[in-house]
C-alpha cells in the first residue's frame, strides 16, 4: 500500500493512545511530525521514541481550545520545519456522565476540546494547505459520530458535530486539493478507553472487568482496536492515492458499526 512521505504531518493530542500510534506511524514513514498536547513530558516521550526509530519529530505543548495558543504553535512549526501538509486532529475527551447528572461545565468542556479545537486547527492551517494546492486533513471521530451509547452524551454530540464539519469542509474544499475525512474507531485499547471505563463502572456499578467485556463485544470480532490500525488508516488517507477520498467518515471498529 502506498503511504504518505516526505511531508510534514501535526497529530494534536499527541501525547499518548492513538495520537501516539499516529505519531510514530508517520514519522516511520519519513514524515517531519510535530506532536502537541496539553502535557509537555508525554510529548517528549513520544519525540525520544521517534528520534529511536530515526525519525524527526517536534514536541509542542499547545492547548487547542485557545486560538492564540495555536496561532503560535502555527509560527512555531514554520520557523522550525516549514508548513503542514497533513492536519490530524485527534485530540479528545470522553467522560462518562448520565445525562441529567452531567454539569454543565462538563458539557462545554468536551465541545471545547473535541469540536472547538478542530475547527481552531483547520481554521489556522487550511490557508497555507489552499495556498500550496495540496493538504489532507483527517480529523478522528469514533463510531459514536454515527451511533449513540449511554452515558457519554456530550461525546456522542461532539463527535457528530465533528462529522458534520468534516463533510462541511470537504465540500467547501473540492476543488483546493485539500481533502478532509474522519476517521471512525470503536473501542481503541488505550489509556482514554481504559479510564472512560473506570469512570462507566464507577457509574454504573459493574465491575471494570464487566464494562470492558461490554466494549469488546459491541464488535463481531470481540475485542478492542489496536490504535496502530487507526495509523495505517490515516497514512493511506494522507497519501497521493487517496486524492479522491474526501468527505468520508471510515470506521475501524472491528464490524461493531456497518454505517
Amino acid at each position: 500500500m502506498e503511504t504518505v512521505s516526505g511531508k510534514i504531518a501535526l497529530v494534536t493530542g499527541g501525547g499518548r493512545g492513538i495520537g501516539r500510534s499516529l505519531a510514530l506511524a508517520f514519522a516511520a514513514r519519513g514524515n517531519p511530525v510535530v506532536v502537541t498536547g496539553r502535557t509537555q513530558s508525554r510529548l517528549d516521550q513520544v519525540a525520544a521514541e521517534v528520534d529511536r526509530l530515526g525519525g524527526k519529530a517536534l514536541p509542542l505543548r499547545c492547548d487547542v481550545t485557545r486560538r492564540p495558543e495555536v496561532e503560535a504553535l502555527k509560527n512555531v512549526i514554520e520557523s522550525k520545519l516549514g508548513t503542514v501538509q497533513i492536519l490530524i486532529n485527534n485530540a479528545g475527551m470522553a467522560p462518562a456522565a448520565a445525562f441529567l447528572e452531567m454539569e454543565d461545565c462538563l458539557w462545554e468542556e468536551v465541545f471545547k476540546v473535541n469540536l472547538t479545537g478542530t475547527y481552531y486547527c483547520c481554521k489556522v492551517f487550511l490557508p497555507a494547505m489552499i495556498a500550496s494546492g495540496w493538504g489532507r486533513v483527517i480529523n478522528i471521530a469514533s463510531t459514536v459520530a454515527k451511533v449513540a451509547y449511554s452515558h457519554i452524551s456530550a461525546y456522542v454530540a461532539s463527535k457528530h458535530a465533528v462529522l458534520g464539519l468534516t463533510r462541511a469542509l470537504a465540500v467547501e474544499m473540492g476543488r483546493t486539493g485539500v481533502t478532509v475525512n474522519a476517521i471512525c474507531p470503536g473501542y481503541v485499547e488505550t489509556e482514554l478507553t481504559l479510564n472512560n471505563a473506570k469512570m462507566m463502572a464507577e457509574k454504573t456499578g459493574r465491575s471494570l472487568e464487566q464494562i470492558l467485556g461490554l466494549f469488546k463485544r459491541t464488535s463481531p470480532q470481540n475485542r478492542l482496536i489496536d490504535p496502530k490500525e487507526v495509523a495505517e488508516l490515516a497514512l493511506m488517507l494522507a497519501s497521493e492515492s487517496a486524492s479522491g477520498i474526501t468527505g468520508q467518515a471510515i470506521n475501524v471498529d472491528g464490524g461493531a458499526v456497518m454505517v
